[in-house]
């Protein structure tokens, strides 16, 4: 491990402010944003419950490859904080918070001790120092990885270790299992969740609640997300009348593998597996169901133009088809033929394995590979200290909005935002200084649920230092929102789609790639508006149901946030960044035209990380 030296210690390390007992944070996720903000409240003396949905490890942090950003107290030469706060609000389109990302980037070496406190080890250079990694659009190395490719699975190992031990020795409290149905409410501020364990409805009380939920991946077709990637804490927060911005951007990552239903056991589809555009970059190239070749067709670097130009002209081909839920091939017999036998398994021994546990052979085989939804970039509105628009809620990580990753997230920031503000939502809570403000500098297409979802349950209050959970004899959905403007518009009719077909998780993730997915315009935008608002009609995304199973409530979440991101999508016509419109009045040249001009003015994907 390389020297502490080369990290400073910062805010919450040794030394740092100590609450006193009986203040309790509760924790909704097991990401690296709620995992690091569960130690280091804990750490400090405050009461902490983390509740988690399914087991710790289930979290998109745990999937992550790329490695974490930051720049260390001796940083590679040449590169400065002042030059990685240039590349996010570069990749970012103009659209960032340019404060949230000068204290981002400023504060990052800060969290780079604080895991490696918590027993993280990042990979070093035969010198001993960090290896660091150059990434799509960084102007230097500074790209910090664990097991290589594992960094996301490395971190969470063991931040999950530190807060079992921690569990062990009675300083937190750990909840698997427990699916946050609904926020308590007290007086206009946030007094803990109502969550869903066993089949059994129960209530934790706390002094404030972080949501560290993660993203929304799974109301697209495809995605790199895990299954647990339902926009829960943004229902959560929108239901209690929280503001949201920046929805309409959404990342997709240009090559995931797609499986057939019955290539996992129980015909369900397995765990995202991205194919690395390291693969294009050994040579491997894109070809549809006629095997023809398409990518020069839409720009000169064809497979190695950068990711969202290469999404895109995925979507746009596919749509040309006729068939914009399908999907083309990856070709990697190519490479095997032009490098010799056994090429690929040495040199992509992870894929290789992963491919064909998947039933392919890729050395024989072309590989099915679609647009895969990655990253959210919008999310609850929060300001600098994690505080959402609403007293005692804090929100961290991709489920929050704090403008860091603007229209377009760079490569490896997202991880180092979980930590940044997780840790500062800890900060403000410690200090016990509730002079709670709506986030400043918001948006103007930020938007707030308030006014149409009233609580209706009955509030409480924590009951001095113990584990306040209750269990109803029946469930009557405390913390449930009655109406509300998603659950009471009109049905509507119209749309490609058949108005007969019925609201399924499945129709949901269908219609958002077909119509709200890489490629957009205000016809298709429309479509889907009217379907969803259908579906809505009845299923009432608005509201917590009584006794519902977590599906259910998942189902609800994500067509809430479905309705959310097609309406800041259509609100805005122009493209911007991650958000493509054909329609948009710069697009008048053609689509092809404007992705190869898009993609002139950018830096390429890297062809080494994701």
């Amino acid at each position: 491990m390389f020297s502490q030296a080369r990290v400073s210690s910062g805010p919450l390390m040794a030394g740092g402010p100590v609450m006193p007992a009986g203040r309790r944070l509760v924790v909704v996720g097991s990401g690296i944003a709620g995992l690091y903000a569960a130690l280091l409240a804990a750490d400090a003396g405050a009461s902490v419950v983390l509740l988690t949905k399914g087991g710790l490890d289930h979290s998109n942090t745990w999937y992550a490859q790329g490695g974490i950003s930051a720049v260390l107290d001796e940083p590679f030469p040449g590169d400065t904080v002042a030059a990685h706060t240039s590349d996010t609000l570069q990749a970012g389109a103009g659209h960032c918070n340019a404060d949230a990302v000068r204290l981002m980037c400023t504060e990052a070496r800060h969290d780079i001790a604080g895991l490696q406190r918590f027993g993280v080890r990042f990979d070093v250079e035969a010198a001993g120092g960090p290896a660091l990694g150059l990434e799509a659009a960084h102007s230097a190395p500074r790209i910090l990885h664990a097991g290589g490719d594992a960094t996301g699975a490395k971190v969470a190992g063991a931040l999950i270790q530190a807060v079992l031990s921690r569990q062990a020795a009675g300083a937190l409290t750990v909840i698997t299992g427990a699916h946050a149905t609904s926020l308590l409410h007290d007086g206009g501020a946030i007094t803990g969740v109502e969550f869903l364990q066993d089949g059994k409805s129960a209530a934790l009380h706390g002094d404030a609640v972080l949501l560290a939920t993660g993203g929304a991946g799974r109301m697209f077709a495809q995605t790199t997300n895990p299954a647990v990637a339902t926009a829960d804490g943004l229902a959560l927060a929108v239901r209690a009348g929280a503001r949201t911005a920046d929805l309409e951007f959404f990342q997709f990552h240009p090559t995931c593998l797609v499986r057939s239903a019955g290539s996992t056991p129980g015909g369900h589809p397995g765990e995202p597996l991205l194919i690395s555009e390291a693969v294009r970059g050994e040579g491997a190239v894109l070809v549809d169901g006629n095997g023809k070749r398409f990518m020069r067709a839409y720009h000169p670097d064809a497979e190695l133009a950068p990711r969202d130009v290469v999404s895109r002209s995925i979507a746009l081909h596919l749509a040309k088809l006729g068939d914009p839920n399908g999907h083309v091939y990856l070709d990697a017999r190519v490479i095997e033929a032009a490098r010799g036998a056994g090429f690929l398994a040495q040199r992509f021994p992870t894929l290789t394995e992963k491919t064909l546990a998947a039933g392919i052979d890729w050395t024989r085989d072309l590989v099915p590979v679609a647009p895969a939804a990655h990253y959210w970039m919008g999310g609850v509105l929060t300001d600098l200290h994690a505080r959402t628009s609403i007293p005692g809620l804090y929100a961290a990580g991709e489920a929050a909005c704090t403008g860091v990753q603007g229209a377009n997230r760079l490569a490896s920031n997202s991880l180092l935002e979980g930590l940044v503000f997780g840790r500062r939502a800890v900060e403000d809570f410690l200090s016990g200084d509730f002079g709670w403000e709506s986030p400043e500098g918001a948006p103007p297409h930020a938007r707030s649920a308030a006014g149409g979802l009233p609580f209706t349950h009955a509030s409480g209050a924590p009951s001095g230092d113990h584990l306040s959970v209750t269990f109803p004899a029946a469930s009557a959905g405390a913390g449930a929102v009655s109406g509300g403007p998603f659950g009471s518009r009109p049905a509507s009719s119209g749309g490609s789609i058949n108005v007969e077909t019925p609201f399924s998780r499945g129709a949901l993730r269908r219609l958002m790639t077909a119509k709200a997915g890489v490629l957009r315009n205000g016809v298709l935008l429309r479509e889907a508006t009217e379907t969803l608002d259908r579906w809505a009609a009845v299923v009432l995304p608005g509201t917590v149901a009584a006794g519902a199973e977590p599906r259910e409530h998942e189902d609800r979440n994500l067509l809430l946030a479905a309705q959310l991101l097609v309406a800041a999508a259509r609100e805005r016509t122009a493209s911007l960044g991650a958000h493509y419109r054909s329609d948009s009045p710069a697009d008048a040249a053609g689509i092809a035209d404007e992705l190869q001009e898009h993609s002139r003015l950018r830096p390429k994907a890297s062809l080494v990380h994701d």
